[in-house]
C-alpha cells in the first residue's frame, strides 16, 4: 500500500444471490482527500461503503483502510472510522445532547474532549440540545449525525448519501462543512446521487451497476466529454425532446430542467440549421446555446458506451 494511500480496494466483488452488486472494482483514496462516488440508486454505493466499514465481507478482493484489512482487522478499523449511513440511524428517543454523549462514550471519550472538531457543526444545533432527535428537521438530523460520526476524531470519514432528502440550503451548508473537515486532514469518502455535488470533490468515481466507469478529477471528466453540446429550449419541452430525437443529426438528446442537452453526429451542423428545423415543426421561442458539459452529461455519455 502506498504511504500516501488512506483506502485501497483491489478487485472487490459482492453478490446477493444472482445479483451482482459490485463487479471487480478497484480504486485508491489518498490521505486527506475528499473522494466522491457518484451514481444513481442501485449502483452499488451502499454495498461498497459497508465493505469499507467492515460491515460486509466481500466475496472476492481486498479492502484496506489506513493499512488495516477490513475483514481481519475490523476491531482496530472501527476505532479510526466515522460512518454516517444513508438512513438516519441515531436514537430518536434520545435528545441531541444524549446522542452525542452516547456515541462519544462508545469510543471512551467525551463531547468536551473533541468539541473543537465538531464545534462549527454542533453549534448550529446546540440551542436544541434538549430536543429529541426524532423531532429534528432533516437538516438538523444531518448535522447531528455528522457530529456523532466525528466526536471520536476519526482518521477516515465515510458518508453514504448524506444530503439525500434535505433542502437545497442544507445541502450547500453540508458541503461547506465537509470542505473544512478535509482541510483539517481527515480523509472523506462520500456518495451521492446528485451529479452537481461532484464538483465539490477532489476526485470522483462514476459508478453504475456495480462497475466504476471513470475515476478522475471533476474537471478532467468534463474535459474528456469530447463532443460539442447544445442547450435547446422552447415552449413545449416534451414535444421539443421528441422532435430533436428525430432530427437527422441528433446523436443524443436528454432533458435537463427546462432545456434539452443535444449532441450531434455531424459537427458541421450549425445552430441555424437546428433552429430552422424546429421552426418548421412549429416550435415557439426557441433558444439554442452551446454549453460546457456537466458531470451528468459525462455520466450519460459513458452509459451510452456501456
Amino acid at each position: 500500500m502506498s504511504s500516501n494511500s488512506s483506502i485501497q480496494a483491489g478487485h472487490i466483488t459482492k453478490k446477493y444471490g444472482e445479483k451482482v452488486a459490485l463487479d471487480d472494482i478497484s480504486f485508491e483514496v489518498a490521505k486527506g482527500e475528499l473522494f466522491g462516488f457518484i451514481g444513481p440508486d442501485g449502483a452499488g454505493k451502499t454495498t461498497l461503503f459497508r465493505i469499507i466499514t467492515s460491515l460486509l465481507i466481500p466475496d472476492a478482493g481486498s479492502m484496506t483502510v489506513e493499512g488495516l484489512d477490513s475483514v481481519t482487522d475490523y476491531v482496530k478499523l472501527r476505532k479510526i472510522l466515522g460512518y454516517m449511513p444513508g438512513r438516519f440511524s441515531l436514537y430518536q428517543d434520545l435528545t441531541v445532547e444524549e446522542n452525542l454523549r452516547f456515541f462519544a462514550g462508545i469510543f471512551k471519550t467525551t463531547p468536551e474532549a473533541n468539541y473543537e472538531l465538531v464545534k462549527d457543526i454542533y453549534s448550529q444545533i446546540e440551542p436544541f440540545k434538549k430536543r429529541k432527535a426524532g423531532k429534528l428537521s432533516g437538516g438538523m438530523k444531518q448535522k447531528l449525525a455528522l457530529s456523532c460520526a466525528l466526536i471520536h476524531r476519526p482518521e477516515v470519514l465515510i458518508l453514504d448519501e448524506p444530503t439525500t432528502g434535505v433542502d437545497a440550503v442544507s445541502r450547500i451548508e453540508f458541503w461547506e462543512m465537509l470542505d473544512k473537515l478535509r482541510k483539517s486532514g481527515i480523509t472523506i469518502v462520500v456518495s451521492t446521487p446528485y451529479m452537481d455535488e461532484a464538483s465539490r470533490c477532489d476526485r470522483v468515481a462514476l459508478i453504475q451497476n456495480g462497475k466504476i466507469m471513470s475515476i478522475d478529477t471533476p474537471g478532467a471528466i468534463r474535459n474528456n466529454y469530447g463532443q460539442a453540446l447544445w442547450a435547446v429550449k422552447a415552449d413545449d419541452i416534451y414535444r421539443l425532446l421528441v422532435d430533436l430525437r428525430h432530427f437527422k443529426a441528433c446523436r443524443t438528446a436528454f432533458p435537463f430542467g427546462e432545456h434539452i442537452h443535444l449532441s450531434l453526429s455531424d459537427a458541421s451542423v450549425k445552430p441555424a440549421e437546428i433552429a430552422a428545423y424546429l421552426k418548421a415543426a412549429n416550435h415557439l421561442n426557441v433558444e439554442i446555446t452551446q454549453i460546457e458539459p456537466s458531470i451528468e452529461d459525462c455520466f450519460m455519455e459513458m452509459m451510452r458506451a456501456v
